[in-house]
């Protein structure tokens, strides 16, 4: 039996390829340094997992509104608004199984077969994957590396709007580079969407991962509230990655048709994991700030740890939890000639595992250099430590 046409146009997250080569390297009773994969290797703070278990035992494990319940609906509009300087209600709100469903849920309310979206690249996977799944038609843009960090490739941005373009996907505080806009960078980039009234889609997984200063959402900038729909997880703030529960916060209209969506596909996200998340947002805030403080230790050990490694430099973000180096040196004196073989040699020669940037979608047209993809979320500091000491011996050799 034939199955449907439409399915060579669907990705998948290749680092969970990544994942599944170093748990087989792991098997065979080697010790793995798991750079791959941004997971979080650190407990769920106890007030939230407390918070779910009596919600079991208070006979929360049946169906519930297919938006979400009011309570916690009521506290993300009330958390994602003050954090950005804005009002949400409840009708702005629609509960997710995880930040993930909120792109394809998206894409479903505001393209149609033949638009045209931009999107990140290297970026999140599925971005790609689910344009091309859905009929769309994917527009990559690319970034800018710079002595700081990596800046948005504006002018490239500029060049690919059309009349087809529907919809642009923002992702802040990104996956993979960790870039972070500047102010005018970000007013520059809504100053576009405004003038050729696009659809936004800004991916926030990340926005309270940040070291230092307060983040800012595209959101908040004029004329953004009523086209941009807030892609929102709970997974890294809160080391709740595996309780799979998100949300999309924006415009009514917009968000009305995404509930739709979830009467269609799920019927609703797990009653008791709901109740838990009240309890994140409204309840104690010692747990994300000793993850938050964590985090920072296991960046500067990277970073630290990479620039030991000659012909290798990077600056340690301020928000996230990845590094993103250019390799290009140690490709050219390992006489190694594709970026995956020298992941793969990694493996087998030191156990430390890591993504590469072709793990992060098709390569923009002119894009130059090899990078990889260290994160650090599920490694702590003593591993890190050993893990880099084996990459610098193998990586200089």
């Amino acid at each position: 039996m034939e199955l449907a046409n439409q399915l060579d146009h669907l990705g998948t997250e290749t680092a969970f390829a990544v994942s599944a080569a170093a748990a087989a390297w792991g098997a065979k009773g080697n010790k793995i340094y798991p750079f791959h994969l941004g997971d979080i290797n650190l407990p769920t703070p106890a007030n939230i997992v407390e918070a779910m278990q009596k919600a079991i035992g208070d006979g929360y494990t049946g169906y519930c509104p297919g938006a979400g319940i009011p309570e916690l609906r009521d506290a993300l509009a009330r958390d994602v608004g003050t954090k950005r300087g804005l009002e949400y209600s409840a009708e702005n709100v629609s509960v997710q199984p995880g930040g993930k469903p909120v792109i394809g849920k998206f894409l479903a309310t505001v393209m149609n077969p033949g638009d045209e979206v931009l999107y990140p690249n290297p970026g999140y996977p599925i971005y790609e994957s689910q344009i091309e799944y859905q009929g769309g038609i994917a527009i990559p843009y690319g970034y800018i590396e710079m002595e700081t960090g990596f800046n948005l490739n504006l002018e490239a941005i500029k060049n690919s709007i059309t009349p087809k373009t529907k919809a642009i996907i923002y992702n802040n505080f990104q996956n993979p580079n960790s870039a972070e806009s500047s102010d005018s960078e970000m007013e520059e980039l809504a100053e576009l969407c405004v003038k050729h009234d696009l659809w936004v889609l800004s991916d926030e997984a990340y926005f309270e991962i940040q070291y230092s200063g307060k983040p800012r959402s595209i959101v908040s900038l004029p004329g953004m509230k009523e086209r941009t729909v807030i892609l929102y997880t709970c997974s890294k703030r809160f080391a709740m990655t595996g309780w799979r529960l998100g949300a999309a916060v924006g415009p009514k209209n917009a968000i009305d048709i995404i509930s739709k969506f979830n009467a269609n596909i799920e019927s609703c996200t797990t009653h008791f994991i709901q109740r838990g998340m009240i309890e994140a947002i409204e309840g104690s805030t010692a747990g994300p700030d000793e993850i938050l403080a964590e985090l920072r230790k296991r960046r500067d050990a990277t970073a630290n740890g990479l620039n030991a490694i000659d012909g290798i430099s990077v600056t340690a973000p301020n928000s996230t939890f990845y590094l993103f180096p250019n390799v290009s040196a140690v490709l050219q004196r390992k006489n190694i000639s594709d970026v995956n073989i020298l992941m793969e040699q990694a493996l087998t020669e030191t156990s430390v595992s890591f993504c590469t940037r072709k793990h992060f979608g098709r390569a923009v047209e002119d894009e130059m250099g090899d990078y990889l993809r260290f994160a650090y979320s599920g490694i702590d500091v003593k591993d890190i430590n050993e893990g880099m000491s084996k990459l610098k011996l193998f990586f200089e050799s």
